[in-house]
């Protein structure tokens, strides 16, 4: 079976979500094993500008939301409604996410699992859904998903969420496999948004003209339950910002 034909046709299952610092030793002995790619390393360190290789932890789980839609996008461009080509405009983002399998404080790169990414649009709407402020059935834009590659990496090119009453700005993923021979992950999380980087942001058209947003990261509940630890770091990028982050997973 292809990687792009991966049967993810089930109920989820929630996997425990446990936080822990594994010893930034332990990943460059695994490095000099050979267990995981130095050259991935380095790639992901030329997208986060550290020269330091990320830590072997667990990621937060968080709960998927109202408004995950899986609508079987493969595209690494999320901007554009395939329904109508369509291109959602705000500030442009790169997102890059390296996700790494964690076996018994060991983090291996995680080849081959589905990531799927969405969020709303600079006007705090989601495609493919029914709300109480909008129906945006049969859209599809800000949704796709790709397939990590040997190094666990997928990339994105999205924008900027906007904001909508009762949430801080957010996105969402989730991370499924399925294989008869090992065991079948499905795990979901947000990523988050430093509050004055928000704010500058929203500033600019077509953010600009909503008004104050109603709640910042702290005030948000489910940002509570580890968001600080799904908070982005972002840099700047010729066309606007570029963001990279390292999942960890139970495997």
């Amino acid at each position: 079976m292809s990687n792009t034909e991966l049967s993810l046709d089930k109920p989820m299952q929630t996997i425990a979500a446990t936080t822990f610092q594994a010893q930034r030793r332990r990943l460059m002995q695994l490095i000099a094993a050979g267990l995981v790619s130095g050259d991935a390393v380095s790639l992901f360190a030329a997208a986060t500008g550290s020269a330091e290789p990320p830590d072997c932890v667990l990621t937060p789980e968080q709960t998927t939301g109202p408004y995950f839609v899986d609508e079987k996008l493969q595209r690494v461009d999320i901007r554009v409604d395939p329904t109508d080509g369509s291109v959602s405009p705000g500030v442009p983002l790169a997102l890059k996410l390296r996700v790494q399998a964690v076996r018994k404080q060991q983090c291996l790169p995680l080849l081959g699992a589905r990531v799927d990414l969405w969020h709303c649009n600079a006007a705090g709407v989601y495609s493919g859904v029914t709300d109480p402020s909008f129906d945006t059935q049969g859209k599809q834009f800000l949704r796709g998903y790709q397939i990590t590659n040997a190094q666990g990496e997928v990339e994105f090119k999205t924008i900027y969420p906007g904001w909508y009453p009762g949430r801080t700005v957010h996105i969402h993923f989730l991370i499924r496999t399925a294989s008869a021979t090992a065991k079948t992950i499905e795990f979901a999380s947000q990523l988050y948004f430093a509050d004055d980087l928000s704010d500058k942001v929203f500033k600019l058209p077509p953010y600009a003209g909503r008004g104050s947003r109603q709640l910042r990261n702290d005030h948000d509940g489910i940002f509570r339950q580890g968001g600080r630890q799904l908070q982005l770091k972002l840099a700047s990028s010729a066309e606007g910002y570029q963001a990279a982050y390292v999942v960890g997973v139970v495997a």
